[in-house]
């Protein structure tokens, strides 16, 4: 009952930037965390960044001081601004978000992932 559609990935030279967007839609009655995670091929799914409604951050120790996350909560989207990066960043990136629906369950929901390639 819970969509989320992510945008933003692409092919990037080493020290470029990316911002990767990621809107929820459904019967949403709130959403309590959005977050970013990635997989490269062979490896597992990793957390990258998550966010609280109340705007609490936190992020994996490999981008802190260079990715951003933020939220729109009255947009239900959620945003990572990709600065500095690395081709060790290459993955492709999967949306999350954890809340509760208008009739009362609580849901988890996953994007379909977008690929972020950085490579010179």
């Amino acid at each position: 009952q819970v969509q989320l559609v992510e945008s933003g990935g692409g092919l990037v030279q080493p020290g470029g930037s990316l911002r990767l967007s990621c809107a929820a839609s459904g019967s949403i009655f709130s959403i309590y965390v959005m977050g970013w995670y990635r997989q490269a091929p062979g490896n597992q799914r990793e957390l990258v960044a998550t966010i609280t409604g109340g705007g609490s951050t936190n992020y994996a120790d490999s981008v802190k001081g260079r990715f951003t996350i933020s939220r729109d909560n009255v947009k239900n989207t959620v945003y990572l601004q990709m600065n500095s990066l690395k081709p060790e960043d290459t993955a492709v990136y999967y949306c999350n978000a954890r809340g509760r629906l208008r009739r009362g369950d609580d849901f988890v929901s996953w994007g379909q992932g977008t690929q972020v390639t950085v490579s010179s």
